[in-house]
């Protein structure tokens, strides 16, 4: 069943069983107080790596006080995601968060061939969205890590957020490969993608999901548009997952939604060992806190 907010997710995370989050760089307001929130309602227990007395301090003007013993004192910010990554390795956390350092830093370390977390397989950045006009939780990939995904990387995010929507209980996700127009055209490389994906999902290669594709936003959200188009899929009306184009367009599209109808977001990298919380460092708490329960919510 599909979660039709943020606060089904609250619920539905605080069910489970405590998961360990580690920060990279955890000295950071924000970060740190979602952190606590999610910690104090029991459902995470934490490992903050980063710069200790700053760590103490912040948690002190949030009325916490945290166990040293839950701190690795880390003072440069590649240093500390280093570390973070090898304490997850290593099995002593079961997903990463970062804090106060750039992307870039800590998903270097997160891909390293000799020390990282990485696969071999493709990671992708999930959007998470609640959207007061529609019906349940939206999510959109990507929006924040593969440029101009080609195929097979196309391929790989619909394997990641099919697997993320499995683990929120959701059995069969809808997912719409998105493009201007509906039928195949070779100048718009986005509407043979989505043919072929749409190959691909009634091939089994995605396990169970329903992939449509190419769709144009107003048929995947409308389905009186598709029936007037003669355009029939299950996904019409209803999706779960948006395949965008470009990060461009996940981008532009999620931040509309933000500005324009009042959604709110949470964002995930998916695809290395364990889920990564990567929300940009001006991002609130109430982003960051979301974000964290998705993660949580995928370890199991």
């Amino acid at each position: 069943m599909a979660l039709k907010n943020f606060k089904e997710l609250v619920a539905a995370v605080g069910s489970g069983d405590t998961k360990r989050v580690v920060v990279a760089a955890a000295h950071d307001e924000h970060a740190l107080e979602a952190v606590l929130k999610a910690s104090s309602e029991g459902i995470i227990n934490y490992t903050l790596v980063g710069k200790k007395n700053d760590i103490i301090e912040i948690s002190k003007s949030l009325g916490h006080v945290v166990d040293e013993a839950d701190i690795v004192d880390v003072e440069d910010v590649k240093d500390a995601s280093f570390r973070a990554v090898e304490l997850i390795r290593e099995g002593k956390g079961d997903f990463l968060m970062k804090g106060k350092v750039d992307t870039g830093v800590l998903l270097k370390e997160v891909v390293n061939k000799e020390t990282g977390i990485g696969t071999g397989g493709v990671m992708s950045h999930l959007i998470i969205m609640e959207v007061p006009q529609y019906h349940k939780l939206l999510a959109i990939t990507d929006g924040g890590m593969l440029i101009a995904p080609k195929l097979d990387q196309k391929a790989g995010m619909i394997k990641n957020s099919v697997k993320f929507f499995h683990r929120l209980g959701v059995e069969t996700p809808k997912v719409a490969c998105l493009a201007a127009v509906e039928k195949v055209n070779p100048k718009m490389p986005e509407t043979v993608d989505g043919e072929e994906l749409k190959k691909m999902a009634l091939a089994g290669e995605f396990g169970d999901c329903y992939v449509e594709g190419p769709i144009s936003c107003d048929l995947s959200f409308s389905k009186e548009a598709a029936e007037i188009k003669g355009y029939e899929s299950p996904v019409t009306g209803d999706p779960d997952i948006l395949i965008m184009p470009s990060i461009a367009a996940g981008n532009i599209a999620s931040k509309i939604l933000i500005c324009l109808a009042g959604a709110s977001l949470a964002g995930c990298v998916l695809g290395a060992k364990v889920p990564i919380v990567v929300t940009s460092r001006g991002s609130s708490f109430e982003e960051k806190y979301y974000s964290l329960l998705l993660c949580a919510a995928q370890v199991k």
